[in-house]
């Protein structure tokens, strides 16, 4: 953008358009873009989209307004290189490539490789996806096609259908003669070659660099590795994910139901699928979604509202249980000003401790085999944190209201609350997981109705046999 600078907007030095970009998109450059594109400089517009980098291209159209970016894509989004919408949260994506016209949106998904390409349309409506469907070359629709026939988040739809498979009786050196002689269908990127046999079926794996220092004479066979790590079509991508971190793959195969060889998945891939569920995960303990950023507001609401709806409803059971000892509770009301206090410790240990165990189930640490030495481990943290956070509470409450029978009921109560948040903490998400229910989504609600019930009764109920 500094050629762009001197040679358009930036000659007169009163220019106000003019800014520095080197340090990369900023909000200066954006409100400098979105002022050239109300002044209608739509030359430098252009020099402006040919400059940005895909990944500052997708920051600036996600940060625009709606009417900008309608009047942008309108004007440049043919220039635009496709790598742009894969860079795009999707929710933003499908919003901008349902306003683009389908033979325009084919074209992008023309320009992709086969796992790139279904990845761009998956977010879309279906009567949009067969419109652009329609319009792909037959070699790209079957492609595309094939992928959306199998299950969500599995490897079928993750992987690409470029790859390089070669016989196993051919030599080092015929490899590379067909390697040349091909390069314009390879991959642009890949790090093995498969080896198959006369029915496709993958009987070795070689990495591109033994190819490459092998002699000419020497057989594939005699370079394969002897260990295939093939991969089901069908296969969770999570599950892939843990396949990759655990044997430092960088690439693998993948096979259909008769064991033949119909593509192949990248690191570049496993790394998204990482961090798509880091990031689903870590929405879904708040109880939102991807994309609720760029989504309409009443959408939005209607979301959220289920949870905060289960939420009203665990509030309400916790406030049951505080109705219990309303009598008490009018006696003494240093009570109503201390209760905050347990339920917060409590909520606040249970929800360190389902983290943990949220965490590891995703990365398959926990197993049946270790689930009860993990809930052993985090109850003997919360009674061990309990204990201490009792010893303090205890002596700021009974020097607060100058009763040491208060402290100790608060005290107690500490503790109970706090082993109780180490041990459901861990075993609430365990059992959702068995049960075949996302951890992620439900556990804080559970975990959040007995830190609260467990404390307020724990609390009260002790205040009222000794207290009262």
């Amino acid at each position: 953008m500094q050629e762009h600078k001197a040679s358009n907007l930036a000659e007169d030095a009163e220019d106000p358009f003019a800014i520095d970009i080197a340090e990369g998109l900023s909000d200066a450059d954006i409100a400098y873009t979105l002022q050239a594109l109300d002044a209608e400089d739509f030359i430098g517009l252009k020099t402006i989209i040919e400059e940005l980098s895909p990944n500052e291209t997708a920051e600036l159209l996600a940060k625009i307004g709606g009417d900008e970016r309608r009047a942008l894509l309108e004007r440049y989004g043919a220039q635009l290189d496709p790598v742009v919408f894969l860079e795009m949260d999707p929710e933003l994506r499908r919003a901008c490539l349902n306003e683009m016209p389908p033979e325009r949106v084919a074209i992008i998904v023309s320009d992709l490789e086969s796992d790139d390409a279904l990845d761009l349309i998956l977010p879309l409506d279906e009567d949009i996806q067969r419109e652009i469907i329609k319009k792909l070359a037959r070699k790209d629709r079957i492609a595309i096609e094939e992928g959306l026939n199998f299950p969500e988040d599995s490897a079928g739809r993750l992987m690409q259908r470029e790859f390089v498979s070669i016989p196993q009786f051919w030599t080092v050196g015929k490899t590379i003669d067909y390697l040349r002689a091909a390069s314009e269908e390879l991959p642009d990127d890949f790090f093995d070659l498969f080896v198959v046999d006369s029915a496709h079926h993958v009987v070795g794996e070689i990495p591109l660099g033994r190819i490459v220092r092998a002699r000419r004479s020497e057989k594939i066979d005699d370079l394969a590795l002897e260990e295939i790590h093939t991969i089901p079509a069908t296969m969770d991508q999570e599950d892939v994910a843990t396949l990759f971190r655990r044997e430092d793959l960088t690439s693998a195969p993948v096979v259909d139901e008769d064991g033949r060889l119909i593509g192949v998945i990248t690191i570049d891939d496993v790394v998204d699928v990482i961090t798509e569920e880091a990031h689903e995960d870590f929405l879904r303990l708040g109880g939102v979604e991807q994309g609720d950023m760029y989504r309409a507001a009443l959408s939005t609401s209607g979301y959220r509202f289920r949870w905060l709806f289960v939420n009203l409803l665990t509030a309400i059971l916790a406030s049951v249980v505080i109705s219990f000892f309303e009598a008490t509770i009018e006696k003494i009301v240093a009570l109503a000003v201390l209760m905050p206090i347990v339920a917060s410790m409590g909520g606040n240990a249970g929800t360190q401790a389902l983290t943990v165990a949220v965490r590891a189930l995703a990365t398959r640490e926990i197993s049946g085999i270790n689930a009860l030495r993990v809930v052993w481990k985090e109850t003997m943290v919360g009674a061990i944190n309990g204990a201490a956070f009792a010893l303090i509470t205890g002596v700021v409450a009974g020097l607060w209201f100058s009763d040491p029978m208060l402290g100790g009921v608060i005290g107690v109560a500490m503790i109970v609350n706090l082993i109780c948040a180490g041990t459901f903490g861990t075993i609430i998400p365990i059992l959702l997981d068995k049960a075949g229910v996302d951890p992620a989504v439900a556990s804080s609600v559970f975990l959040t109705t007995v830190t609260d019930v467990v404390g307020f009764f724990a609390f009260l109920g002790l205040a009222a046999i000794f207290m009262a």
